[in-house]
């Protein structure tokens, strides 16, 4: 083969690869266009949030690409959440995963809310109040670091902040606010109900058995429900209304 046939072989090979190329570029994009959008997971943000972040840039609105850009890593930048994760469930539709991270109060810091883990470690400064994330009172703290833990004199005390809202996401309840005073004892605000739990905590779980009954009976109601001491036999408490 003579040197003008090679090259215009090998032309011919370019030109080749590069049509079939565009025809799988225009394959892919006609194909795995998004149409759809499921959100699943999230909490802190809204669905119509979780897709502009997602499908944000040139290729967002590609199932294909979106998949491939979230698979296995996490996400940094974005306050709140640990992971998201794009599955496809059809070539244009989507289902996005989100993973947030595990909140299990706030503090309020100047104009902040410190939002903390289980262990007591900042995850997050928001100037936004995340629904369903109770605040924490009665901690004292002299400076934060995001990323560490608060600095309260008795660390212990974050297995008894963990306790209290694991009891309290076991029987279905939401408070607004939690109050860990001294010694030991404990206060619960759901809005202008006051329930004052005293400081034994191997009576917490007896009494919050019993507390969903009673903040039924109290809907409407402000003042303060003393439950310091259980009485296991009547399972009276006194209701004090303000």
């Amino acid at each position: 083969m003579s040197k003008g046939r090679k090259i215009g072989f090998v032309i011919g090979i370019i030109i080749v690869i590069m049509v079939f190329c565009g025809a799988a570029c225009i394959y892919i994009k006609n194909k795995y266009t998004i149409k759809t959008v499921y959100v699943q997971g999230n909490i802190h943000y809204t669905e119509e949030e979780i897709k502009d972040i997602v499908m944000d840039g040139r290729f967002g609105d590609n199932s294909l690409y979106l998949s491939l850009k979230y698979r296995d890593r996490g996400v940094k930048g974005i306050p709140f959440v640990e992971v998201l994760d794009v599955d496809i469930l059809a070539p244009d539709t989507i289902k996005i995963v989100v993973y947030e991270k595990a909140l299990t109060g706030y503090v309020r810091y100047l104009d902040s809310f410190l939002y903390f883990d289980k262990d007591g470690a900042v995850v997050e400064s928001s100037g936004v109040r995340t629904l369903g994330v109770p605040q924490i009172t009665g901690l004292e703290f002299d400076h934060v670091i995001v990323g560490e833990k608060l600095p309260v004199e008795n660390p212990e005390i974050f297995d008894s902040i963990l306790k209290v809202t694991m009891l309290l996401k076991k029987y279905g309840l939401t408070a607004d606010k939690i109050h860990f005073g001294k010694p030991g004892s404990v206060t619960l605000y759901f809005g202008d109900v006051k329930v004052s739990l005293g400081n034994d905590p191997a009576t917490l779980e007896d009494k919050l058995v019993l507390l969903p009954g009673f903040l039924e009976t109290l809907e409407g109601k402000a003042g303060t429900l003393r439950m310091e001491t259980y009485d296991g036999e009547s399972g009276k408490y006194v209701f004090k209304p303000e």
